[in-house]
């Protein structure tokens, strides 16, 4: 129909119209085509801030999500020792590579995660296709909260990997968890 339309306005001689017409269609297109990578609002408290090389948003040019939001996404389970709890802790949350295609992060190639204190970790994106590490929501059946490196910690699976039984992963385990930055 557009096209129609161009072809009769380039034949009556309009054609700045006709290109005025065709950038109007090609915005729309565009528009339509962020909506569809769009995501929803969040409904409750935000945990959790996305934002750097992604494509799909939803609060400016930035991914937010609430709990029940990381938790459409698909709960896995981990059991896994840490180096800051006693014995093995049975903790649920979500694949970060899961979370990372959610917010279409194909293109970026390290994160930088941000805590409630301001503790700052970069952590290459690799370690995510590597590892099922998670963002923990809850350990041993219990909800995160900030007095227990909550809301959010990135679990990984220590255990199962000698490798990760390493300072450098060690400081990749970031609790209390609020940002993440891809570049």
């Amino acid at each position: 129909m557009a096209f129609g339309m161009v072809t009769r306005l380039r034949r009556a001689g309009w054609t700045s119209a006709a290109w005025m017409l065709a950038t109007i269609l090609a915005a729309l297109a565009l528009t339509v085509a962020a909506l569809a990578a769009s995501l929803p609002q969040p409904e409750g408290r935000p945990l959790l801030e996305i934002s750097g090389r992604i494509t799909a948003t939803n609060r400016n040019a930035a991914a937010v999500f609430d709990r029940a939001m990381l938790e459409k996404l698909g709960l896995r389970t981990l059991r896994t020792g840490t180096a800051w709890t006693d014995g093995v802790k049975v903790f649920e949350g979500v694949l970060v590579r899961d979370l990372l295609a959610a917010v279409g992060a194909e293109r970026a190639t390290m994160m930088r995660a941000v805590a409630l204190n301001d503790y700052v970790v970069d952590i290459p994106l690799s370690d995510f296709q590597r590892y099922d590490a998670i963002i923990a929501l809850s350990m041993d059946g219990r909800e995160l909260t900030a007095r227990d490196k909550g809301p959010l910690w990135i679990v990984y699976p220590r255990d199962q990997f000698g490798e990760l039984q390493d300072e450098r992963y060690d400081a990749r385990w970031i609790w209390q968890l609020k940002q993440l930055i891809l570049s």
